[in-house]
């Protein structure tokens, strides 16, 4: 018996809508980059990229477990003397809600190349209007 090997001639990509009204952010965000990725299909092989695009709607309305949502606090650096910023998930939910779940999902991806051609195939809108509805399939 033979082993199967994907091609990137061979990928058929679908596209899937996912809504977050009230969904947890966690579990959205593995669902997502697991179509992303490719897993869910029989025919995965982690070096070929044979992932799906995801569009994700109403992400604003995402939300956390307990009280996550005033304890969950993002940092980065400036790469300045004393340039470590940080703001609380509710903050960055009302400055920008796609960012939250761009975040969740981006650390789940490989940071490689595939990775990057991975990235592109994600779309986050706030509300539940966008520009992909003839080729979503869901």
């Amino acid at each position: 018996m033979k082993t199967y090997m994907q091609r990137k001639e061979d990928v058929k990509r679908k596209w899937h809508l996912l809504d977050a009204t009230d969904k947890i952010l966690g579990r959205l965000a593995t669902q997502a980059a697991k179509l992303i990725i490719g897993k869910h299909k029989p025919t995965y092989t982690p070096h070929t990229d044979g992932g799906d695009y995801v569009v994700i709607i109403n992400a604003e309305k995402v939300k956390l477990t307990a009280k996550k949502d005033e304890k969950k606090i993002y940092r980065w650096h400036t790469m300045y003397p004393g340039g470590l910023k940080e703001i609380t998930f509710k903050n960055l939910m009302k400055k920008d809600p796609k960012k939250v779940l761009w975040l969740a999902i981006d650390g789940m991806l490989p940071k490689t190349k595939l990775g990057e051609k991975m990235r592109k195939r994600l779309k986050i809108f706030t509300g539940d209007k966008h520009p992909y509805t003839g080729l979503v399939n869901n």
